[in-house]
């Protein structure tokens, strides 16, 4: 297998064949972060496909700050990003301090997996959706995830209270 570094010069010389090793590498990662901001497998195979030419055509421009993956997955959620705001983009203006947090037990928790929290998140609004997984899977803060979406900082926090709410309420049901 071929490391990173040799994946990155390969693509930097515009090699077909690095760029199909590295793609193979990274596809199938790459394809979760973008069904995470996909309302279907089309568009994520679209988004994905879009992020790799950028990333080949960008590869050059890498620093070797952090790590190469981290690089390409910001690609990706920004890739996806782009088309998940040529869909729609709605996004309830809201205080954080509307949002009351009901509390789920342990053992529903315990008896979920990650297949079924994935598929509630998804039935979240769009805009709780995309929040929510910029903030909690993908690690941007409040401010980062403003800038990215083009909203205030305080949207964004209530946007992810309200997607946490709902995903509670969700679990609380299957523990009825």
């Amino acid at each position: 297998m071929n490391s990173d570094e040799e994946l990155i010069k390969g693509c930097i010389r515009e090699d077909r064949h690095m760029q199909g090793l590295l793609y193979k590498k990274y596809a199938d990662k790459m394809f979760s972060v973008c069904m995470r901001y996909c309302n279907s497998k089309e568009e994520a195979e679209d988004v994905l496909q879009e992020a790799f030419i950028k990333i080949f055509d960008k590869v050059s421009k890498f620093r070797q700050e952090g790590s190469f993956e981290g690089w390409m997955r910001r690609i990706m959620v920004n890739t996806a990003l782009r088309s998940w705001d040529k869909r729609s983009k709605k996004f309830e203006p809201g205080n954080i301090d509307d949002v009351q947090e009901p509390v789920v037990s342990e053992m529903v928790l315990d008896s979920i997996g990650v297949k079924e929290i994935m598929a509630m998140i998804k039935k979240l609004p769009e805009g709780y959706q995309v929040v929510f997984n910029l903030f909690a899977v993908e690690g941007y803060s409040h401010k980062e995830i403003g800038e990215l979406l083009n909203i205030n900082e305080s949207t964004s926090r209530s946007q992810y209270a309200r997607a946490r709410r709902n995903l509670i309420s969700m679990l609380e049901k299957i523990e009825s």
